[in-house]
C-alpha cells in the first residue's frame, strides 16, 4: 500500500475493491476529458500523454471482468441488484 511520505499518522489506510474500482474509473473519465480538451498550457502534449494512457486503459467492462475474475481485488461496475432493479449509482 502506498501511502503519502508528508502523512503523520501511523493508522494504516485500507483500499476496498469499489475505491479502487472507482479511482480507475475515474482516472480514465480524467484521461478522456484532458484528451478532448481544447485549452491546454503547452499545446497538444496534455492530449497526446492523455490518448496514450487510454489506448491501453480498462472499459468499465474489463473492470466488471476483473470483479468477477478477483472479487477481493476488484468490485463490480454494475452490481447485479443495479441491473434488475435499473438504478445505477456509479
Amino acid at each position: 500500500m502506498w501511502t503519502s511520505p508528508n502523512r503523520c499518522s501511523r493508522e494504516a489506510k485500507v483500499t476496498t475493491p469499489m475505491e479502487r474500482t472507482k479511482a480507475v474509473k475515474d482516472t480514465r473519465e480524467l484521461l478522456e476529458l484532458l484528451a478532448a480538451s481544447c485549452e491546454v498550457t503547452v499545446p497538444g502534449l496534455i492530449q497526446t500523454v492523455a490518448t496514450r494512457l487510454l489506448r491501453h486503459y480498462p472499459l468499465d467492462v474489463d473492470l466488471d471482468v476483473s470483479a468477477l475474475a478477483l472479487p477481493s481485488l476488484w468490485a463490480s461496475l454494475n452490481p447485479p441488484s443495479a441491473k434488475l432493479s435499473g438504478h445505477d449509482d456509479t
